[in-house]
């Protein structure tokens, strides 16, 4: 195995380079952490490239040397780096012990409509923490999909990827260009579009979210924007008590999906009890 000790080694620069790509040219994926590295792989995603710290490697410390025999046996490079280029090569400040490097392929927007569910669209999302979390929400509650739009964070930057922890590979995430670009392709896709709004809009339980729906959930601080939610045939909102100001963006999306999840199964289960 190749140890690489210098900075100024060219695969450095490659590990640097993948993370100042900016949205609309991203061609690699930066998995910093053996958890997301493992999500990639199993969902398909190959890296190309890894980087352990030689330290851990050199202990064979459980979870990372048993990821760096899958990777090799998967045909990835696999690397082990000294501490200094370990630190220079991941994009966080406490590296994980490992950092890979992955090629970005973008997915069709059909495939998040594929299963007739909802599907959220980050609309002015700026904080990458909350598209991560949106996509996670997203998929713990069984959505079809994410698409981010634009003026949101970059959903594959390394941020958004740690903060989705592998979910951005376990359903369809889309960088999907404008609102009014992501609205027609919903609707293309026999989907209605909702605006997730803090108050002033119906109730939550109140919509039949069994249907396919692009629910359109906006950006921390000052939500959707007024041009974004008259794209929607309606507004809906979570209920609160008096004197809450808002939601966070992922708190909202995951009550919306579940909520669909929760109409969904009510449904399939009294069709199943009307068939005896």
């Amino acid at each position: 195995m190749q140890i690489i000790t210098s900075r100024h080694n060219p695969i450095v620069a490659r590990f640097r380079a993948a993370a100042r790509e900016r949205r609309g040219e991203r061609r690699q994926l930066l998995l910093d952490g053996s958890r997301l590295i493992d999500a990639a792989q199993r969902a398909g995603v190959r890296p190309e490239t890894a980087v352990f710290g030689r330290g851990a490697l050199r202990r064979r410390e459980g979870a990372l040397a048993d990821l760096a025999g899958r990777l090799a046996a998967d045909d990835v490079t696999v690397l082990a780096a000294s501490a200094p280029v370990l630190s220079a090569v991941s994009p966080v400040r406490t590296p994980s012990g490992v950092v890979a490097l992955a090629r970005h392929r973008q997915l069709e927007t059909r495939r998040a409509f594929a299963g007739g569910g909802v599907v959220l669209a980050a609309a002015g999302v700026q904080d990458p923490g909350n598209v991560g979390a949106i996509i996670r929400a997203a998929d713990a509650g069984g959505a079809g999909g994410v698409l981010v739009t634009e003026g949101s964070a970059d959903p594959f930057g390394w941020k958004a990827l740690r903060g989705a922890m592998g979910s951005t590979f376990r359903l369809p995430v889309i960088d999907a260009g404008p609102a009014p670009e992501a609205v027609a392709a919903a609707q293309a896709h026999g989907a209605g579009v909702l605006a997730a709004v803090p108050r002033g809009g119906a109730p939550l339980h109140d919509i039949d979210m069994t249907r396919p729906w692009l629910v359109l959930i906006g950006g921390e601080g000052g939500g959707l924007s007024e041009a974004a939610s008259e794209l929607a045939e309606m507004r809906i909102s979570v209920p609160m008590r008096p004197g809450v100001e808002s939601l966070n963006a992922a708190v909202a999306a995951a009550l919306i999906v579940y909520e669909a999840r929760r109409q969904r199964t009510a449904a399939a289960t009294s069709q199943a009890s009307s068939l005896w």
